[in-house]
């Protein structure tokens, strides 16, 4: 078995980042939690404020061997909106805001020349993706884990998850894990 390596990304509602990259082939581990601010173990309440800083973020722990970082990225630039600044569907606050807090710089130049090709492919123009070293990533509380899964009949994630997750199965089936819904 090789060694686990981490990826964290910010799109949005943490729950629906989570739920995506949960059904991903190689993933072992999803996180939900917050990074890229100012606030030390800030609260959920508090991340939704606005005031500290953090993004609502997930942390992806994964099998290299198994999924690639740059599939992760794939995966990412798919189920959110890199175009819209502070904002993701309903959700509105920089605290939402696309983010890519890298964990060292093969992850860094990775984001950097994904993020170019995007523009230059006329797939999204004028990317708003903030990219950023990873400082300090605060696990978000036991209730925010694995929310769809625990909570699927909630309001928000039926409205805002499943066009998520079918958009990963249209696009990259190739990348969901076997036991995954879609999944091969």
């Amino acid at each position: 078995m090789s060694e686990t390596e981490l990826a964290t990304f910010g799109g949005g509602c943490f729950w629906c980042v989570e739920a995506a990259f949960e059904r991903v082939r190689g993933v072992r581990e999803v996180v939900s939690g917050y990074a890229g601010g100012h606030t030390e173990d800030p609260s959920y309440r508090e991340v939704c404020s606005g005031s500290t800083g953090h993004a609502e973020v997930v942390q992806v722990a994964y099998d290299p061997d198994a999924v690639s970082y740059e599939d992760l990225l794939e995966v990412f630039f798919t189920i959110h909106d890199p175009t819209t600044k502070d904002r993701q569907g309903p959700d509105v606050g920089s605290q939402y805001r696309s983010i890519v807090l890298y964990h060292g710089e093969a992850q860094r130049e990775a984001v950097e020349r994904y993020i170019e090709e995007l523009e230059e492919s006329g797939e999204y123009e004028g990317v708003v993706t903030e990219v950023t070293r990873l400082e300090t990533f605060y696990r978000a509380e036991e209730k925010h884990q694995n929310y769809f899964a625990k909570n699927p009949d909630q309001p928000y994630c039926r409205m805002q998850i499943p066009p998520k997750l079918e958009k990963l199965e249209s696009k990259h089936a190739d990348k969901l894990a076997p036991e995954a819904p879609g999944g091969d």
